[in-house]
């Protein structure tokens, strides 16, 4: 990124080869839709590059990426019509060879990670999925260590009451004759 930032824009394809699927994987966790997602990683590699000036090295790259990456989100969420639902995507398995019963699972965590509160499917998705530690996640979020451990907990908490409601067998109605 330093070279990036000190005017060879060249080298940002690198970077680009590096995070446009973790990018892209972040977006389809947090919004659910693939075409969307596709749009903002495009956003986000433009604005690294028109704010390339921002960069300090004393931050993690991942973590400047990520807070271009939210704010990219926040932008694109406030111009979208309040009233228009995104329509949520189940996931499409990453191996064809897997087994239908974890494709089955992970449509299930999709399916109860999209029903998260997005600021705690945002935190999820960063420390589980995206493989940020708690102190690039506090950076980003502006927020101490203890404060995403108490998020990342409590976020967990709801997903796992999700997963147990989703997974509970619907009750059958039996008819006396």
């Amino acid at each position: 990124m330093l070279q990036v930032r000190d005017g060879a824009p060249a080298t940002l394809k690198i970077l680009f080869d590096r995070y446009q699927l973790p990018l892209f994987n972040f977006y389809c966790r947090t919004i659910g839709d693939r075409a969307t997602s596709a749009d903002l990683v495009q956003e986000v590699f433009y604005r690294i590059l028109k704010y390339r000036h921002t960069y300090r090295p004393g931050i993690p790259f991942r973590t400047w990426m990520y807070r271009i990456a939210r704010n990219a989100r926040f932008d694109r969420m406030k111009k979208s019509a309040p009233q228009t639902a995104l329509q949520v995507e189940p996931p499409r398995p990453a191996d064809p060879a897997d087994s239908l019963q974890q494709q089955q699972e992970a449509a299930l965590l999709h399916l109860a990670l999209m029903q998260l509160p997005p600021e705690k499917r945002e935190v999820l998705v960063l420390s589980r999925f995206q493989d940020l530690d708690y102190r690039e996640i506090s950076h980003l979020l502006g927020c101490e260590v203890g404060a995403v451990k108490v998020r990342i907990f409590r976020a967990l908490r709801e997903l796992r009451e999700i997963l147990h409601q989703l997974q509970e067998p619907t009750m059958s109605i039996q008819v006396k004759p």
